[in-house]
């Protein structure tokens, strides 16, 4: 286990594998991310153990919604079921509960649950779980752009006074730290638009585990390899 002063603050997860998990084992493919419940349920449990405060999850992309429409309505009602069952849970254990992301997009049902959820669990002290949905780093980004557009037509600020401060107070993930490390997992090797502003100075891990397989000592391994790295941001040490 890494040395408890290299624990990374936030860690964020590309959960990709699901569908390819599923179809490996001749499976349809909302199984998939049936199974990948309990490997959330893996990662919070290590995070929260090994003293990790944030934990963002990429649950749902915009791109998403361009899946067949049968696994997207598998999907909502999968999150429904999974806020409903998971938040006494989360609750007991002091883990609070956002969202970033367009929510708009969802069902009146899916809204609810998910605001009642942060609801139930704010003020949690143990860990942040911030689930992504309806998630794309580059419309978070003009949602910004645009609000600090409508300050500086209003006067609220002039363009001069723009500076990456500015930027990042108007991004969804305003109230947390930049991830110190993202993982994605499946072997694949890229951010699929996720983070893209707040993932400048991460750490990236990429293993070929597909995630509905990803354990806990999965989990060890990439803290273990995040302790290793020398984050010199930039500057010589």
């Amino acid at each position: 286990m890494s040395d408890q002063k290299r624990i990374p603050q936030h860690v964020a997860i590309i959960m990709d594998g699901n569908g390819r998990w599923a179809e490996k084992r001749g499976k349809e493919r909302y199984e998939g991310h049936i199974a990948g419940v309990e490997s959330v349920r893996r990662a919070l449990r290590a995070a929260a153990n090994r003293g990790v405060k944030y934990l963002t999850l990429y649950a749902f992309s915009t791109e998403n919604w361009g899946r067949p429409a049968a696994e997207v309505d598998a999907l909502m009602e999968l999150f429904c079921r999974s806020i409903v069952n998971e938040t006494p849970e989360l609750l007991r254990q002091g883990v609070e509960i956002r969202m970033i992301g367009d929510r708009t997009r969802f069902s009146e049902k899916v809204q609810q649950h998910l605001a009642r959820a942060e609801e139930q669990t704010a003020g949690g002290k143990t860990l942040t779980l911030i689930l992504a949905l309806n998630y794309s780093s580059r419309d978070e980004i003009a949602r910004a752009v645009r609000e600090i557009a409508r300050r500086a037509a209003a006067g609220e600020l002039s363009p001069a006074e723009i500076s990456e401060q500015t930027i990042a107070a108007a991004l969804d993930t305003a109230p947390f730290p930049d991830p110190d490390l993202v993982i994605r997992t499946s072997g694949e090797q890229r951010l699929s638009n996720f983070l893209l502003w707040q993932a400048s100075y991460a750490e990236m891990w990429f293993p070929e585990v597909l995630w509905p397989d990803f354990s806990e000592q999965d989990f060890d391994r990439a803290l273990e390899e995040y302790a290793r790295r020398d984050r010199r941001f930039g500057l010589i040490k």
